[in-house]
């Protein structure tokens, strides 16, 4: 029979060791001095093991349940409760006294360990946004609603791109704390479902964890679209070029023999030379091209004025046809790889917003802008083409 608290309350010692049990595992140990202990009796690779919860009536009945409930969902899920409770104990006494503000600063010691104006940019956003509300508190101690909360101090101001992109660093820096073992989780990864998006527009784009789902539609749909639309939309996911770069691209600024596209001033927003490294799968893609349109000036010429590039909608339509519309764009495709190579990939804001083609605002830039980095940008496009067919393949993040 399951244990009252009367029963527990009026058990007397005997000579010897005294186990009441409530089932389950969960007992009541009486010693000859008169001392009242819950263990939890439970087996893990075979051995008969024992799991402390407290003194009674220090540990009410329902308290020792609810702990032992509690053990007993994590011997399910394959783990020993009581070198869980070990670690814990560890994590919260390695995280005592270490705020937010001190992991910042080792995070970007870390990350940036030479001069970076790159670092320095970056730690400066969260010093002005975040520490005012959290700097100061131990970061084992930080919860969603307290990241939200500071974020949303952001989104006041109307500064919406910056809440966003404050949030992925913040993002960035708890991965930091839980891979040093000073967390378990993230507190920062879910308060984006909390902030603004934008309204849904021209610049509609699907969120991270939109993009598996994304990617089987589109497997689905591909079959009844035309080869140009299909292979345009998928630069456009690949490379994260606009959507006119792409359409009015002509064969001329191609070299698949260096894996490399170099847009030229004339064709870019902010008036100087594009490149973009390619990966093995756009290269993929633009020899898919070349038997069908390498004749002509237009990769993907307009379907029936040969002298013009195809329609810079074609990919809007397409993913209309989708489902998508007024949730994703072609230009979509560029937020959506700014946040998920940011964060899924752990590449710097600023090696992606180079390979976004970003209209500088200063000479510190434009100069940052024309060392380009390349290096690390040719790295990064062919892990995120990597990475898409991973999700392709998985069907998750």
């Amino acid at each position: 029979m399951p244990l009252t608290d009367i029963k527990c309350r009026q058990a007397r010692p005997g000579e010897k060791l005294i186990k009441l049990s409530d089932g389950v595992g969960l007992q009541l140990h009486i010693s000859p001095k008169g001392s009242k202990l819950w263990r939890g009796a439970y087996r893990f690779d075979g051995k008969p093991k024992t799991f402390s919860i407290g003194a009674y009536p220090g540990v009410s009945l329902q308290d020792a349940r609810e702990v032992w409930r509690k053990a007993k969902a994590q011997l399910e899920a394959g783990k020993d409760p009581t070198v869980e409770r070990r670690i814990g104990k560890l994590l919260a006494a390695s995280a005592n006294g270490r705020t937010f503000e001190q992991i910042a600063i080792e995070w970007r010691a870390t990350k940036y360990p030479s001069a970076s104006k790159t670092g320095d940019d970056a730690l400066h956003r969260v010093a002005m946004n975040i520490f005012p509300d959290l700097g100061g508190l131990p970061v084992a101690s930080i919860n969603p609603p307290m990241v939200l909360a500071s974020l949303r101090r952001i989104e006041a101001r109307g500064s919406l791109d910056m809440t966003k992109r404050v949030q992925r660093l913040v993002v960035r820096i708890f991965n930091y704390a839980v891979a040093s073992g000073l967390r378990m989780d993230n507190p920062a990864a879910p308060v984006k479902e909390a902030l603004k998006g934008h309204t849904a527009g021209h610049f509609a784009a699907i969120e991270v964890e939109e993009f598996p789902q994304f990617l089987a539609d589109l497997a689905v749909a591909e079959p009844e679209m035309e080869i140009k639309t299909r292979v345009a939309t998928r630069l456009a996911m690949h490379t994260f070029v606009r959507t006119e770069e792409i359409v009015g691209a002509p064969w001329s600024e191609i070299d698949l023999d260096k894996a490399v596209w170099i847009i030229p001033a004339a064709r870019m927003k902010m008036r100087r030379d594009h490149i973009v490294p390619l990966s093995r799968q756009v290269v993929a893609l633009f020899r898919l091209m070349a038997p069908i349109t390498g004749g002509r000036p237009f990769i993907f010429p307009h379907r029936s004025k040969g002298r013009q590039h195809m329609d810079n909608n074609t990919i809007l339509r397409a993913l209309g046809r989708m489902g998508y519309k007024g949730r994703m764009t072609g230009h979509g495709f560029r937020s959506l790889a700014m946040s998920a190579i940011t964060q899924q990939l752990g590449y710097d804001e600023k090696i992606v917003d180079l390979q976004l083609a970003h209209v500088k605002k200063d000479k510190v830039d434009q100069a940052y802008d024309r060392a380009k980095w390349l290096k690390e940008r040719t790295r990064m496009m062919q892990d995120w083409s990597d990475y898409i067919d991973a999700i392709a393949t998985s069907g998750q993040l």
